[in-house]
Order: C-alpha cells, then sequence, then structure tokens
C-alpha cells in the first residue's frame, strides 16, 4: 500500500477500492516531541476504543469504519469538514485562558465567577481550524466556523458533536470518569455527515478521574500524564531529543491507557482484539 502519511502517532496507508488503512501506532509525544520509547498497548487502545465508540454512536451518526485489526483500522474514504469539532463540558486548556483573559469561550461570553475545571452550564459545541502540520489548530467562534462550511453544515455539525459528547458523557460518568473535553472530525460519505478518525480516547478527549476533580484545581489527565509529570521533573527543554523514559514511567503509561478501555467499556482489553465479540463491542 502506498503511505499517505506519517504523524506522531498515526500512519495512514491507501487501501484501494475508496478505502484507507489507518493503523495507530504506539508510538507517543509530548510537548510536540516524539519520544523514543513507545508505550505497549496504546495503539490497539485507541482503536479499540474509537471502535467501541463508533458502535455505541451508530444510531446518532455514521461512520467511516469498515473493519478492525489489531491496531490497525479500515476505514472508508470521506470528505471532511475543515473544522475540528470540539465539546466542552468543563472549562480547562485554552478555553480557560481565554475565559480569565476576556470572559469568553471561543468568543461566547461566559456566566462570570467560574473557576478552573469547573462543569459549565451545559456542554459546548466550540469549533477549531485544522491547522497544517507542524501548527497549532485555533479556536474559532461559531460564526467563523459558519464563513468555513455554511450555516446548515455548522448547525448539523454542532448537533451532531453535542449529542455524541453527551451520551458518551453519561457512560464515562457511570465509570467515575469525567470527559471535560473532546474532539471530533466529521466528514461526508454517502451525502451524510459521518463520524471519523480517532474518537472519544484518552489523545483525543481530556479524561479526569471523577473522584480527583475539584473546581479550581487541575485533575490529572487520564492519559499520557506520567510521562508529561516525569518529563517536568528533568528540566528538559523540551525540545528534541527528549530524556529517555525510565521503565516504570512507560509502564505506568500503559497501564492508565489499558485502564481507560476497561472502565469506559465495561470489556476486558485483549491487545489482539481477538476474544471481543462484535456484540460485546456494539454494547
Amino acid at each position: 500500500m502506498n503511505l499517505l502519511y506519517s504523524g506522531k502517532v498515526r500512519d495512514i496507508y491507501d487501501a484501494g477500492d475508496d478505502r484507507l488503512l489507518m493503523v495507530t501506532s504506539d508510538r507517543i509525544s509530548a510537548f510536540d516531541v516524539v519520544l523514543d520509547q513507545p508505550i505497549p498497548h496504546k495503539g490497539r487502545v485507541l482503536t479499540a476504543l474509537t471502535e467501541f465508540w463508533l458502535g455505541q454512536m451508530a444510531d446518532i451518526v455514521p461512520n467511516h469504519l469498515v473493519s478492525v485489526d489489531g491496531a490497525s483500522m479500515l476505514v472508508r474514504k470521506a470528505e471532511m469538514l475543515p473544522i475540528e469539532c470540539i465539546v466542552r463540558g468543563f472549562l480547562s486548556g485554552s478555553a480557560w485562558k481565554e475565559y480569565t483573559e476576556k470572559g469568553t469561550v471561543h468568543g461566547m461570553p461566559l456566566p462570570a465567577g467560574l473557576r478552573q475545571s469547573e462543569q459549565l452550564p451545559d456542554p459546548i459545541f466550540t469549533p477549531s481550524t485544522k491547522a497544517a502540520i507542524g501548527d497549532h489548530d485555533e479556536n474559532i467562534s461559531f460564526d467563523q466556523a459558519v464563513a468555513l462550511v455554511g450555516a446548515e453544515v455548522a448547525a448539523e455539525a454542532g448537533a451532531i458533536s453535542l449529542r455524541v459528547y453527551e451520551r458518551a458523557a453519561a457512560r464515562a460518568a457511570a465509570a467515575g470518569i469525567i470527559i471535560a473535553d473532546t474532539k471530533f472530525e466529521l466528514g461526508w460519505i454517502d451525502g451524510k455527515l459521518a463520524l471519523c478518525d480517532e474518537v472519544l480516547t484518552p489523545d483525543s478527549s481530556r479524561f479526569w478521574e471523577a473522584s480527583a476533580w475539584e473546581p479550581g484545581t487541575t485533575p490529572a489527565s487520564f492519559d499520557k500524564q506520567p510521562v508529561r509529570d516525569w518529563l517536568e521533573s528533568t528540566g528538559w527543554d523540551k525540545t528534541p531529543p527528549a530524556p529517555a523514559l525510565p521503565p516504570e514511567v512507560v509502564e505506568a503509561t500503559s497501564e492508565r491507557y489499558v485502564a481507560a478501555y476497561e472502565r469506559l467499556t465495561g470489556l476486558p482489553f485483549f491487545p489482539d482484539g481477538g476474544d471481543r465479540s462484535p456484540a460485546a463491542v456494539a454494547g
């Protein structure tokens, strides 16, 4: 197969017949630098979680998935929207920074007096641009999204994203996990908006341990937080190459990814995926 794209974590190949093969590796990046040490099972977890969530959301929105094999997904090609579809249920990250400076999030006024990590009155749709390779996405207002995709498409994308987030957030809450925010990719397949790419994983979402959440603080993310914490402790200047990760940090990070899968799905994790029935995945 022809390699179309190789990113920090994922490689995409042309599989012919209007198909793509998306391979999610065990590579891990931190502070925009890819580390030398892979995280065991990370690629499989991201793929398996995406497969699970696509099944859970099939009655809300179609998707691009054809089949899954290990850490690889065979998917249909889609005409992707030129925006990232972000939903925020809690005030954190770049949204918190904008709020402290302007009292807004993606240009939308929010009530005064909110604290960092506080739950918003209602989840909000906050799109961003899709940056070129090496650049960062830019937060935009809904009106700016309309200028990019049109009013009808922007409204539909927002409605789909909010419905998917709300269902996922409810399931996660039952497992003691908060989905503070998440990013979706939508594209056109057969004339309908479809859910594509990675869905509701620790790499595309901000997962928090519900028992550790407290407004006014920054809960640890349920993903590669051990990697970030260890790198910060070394005094590394965040330019390549990164320091080699100790084995215990690699192991702790792998365990967090696997734990996220098992708690969110209620299923045991099998690295090869062979023991999971389609019925179990579909819920």
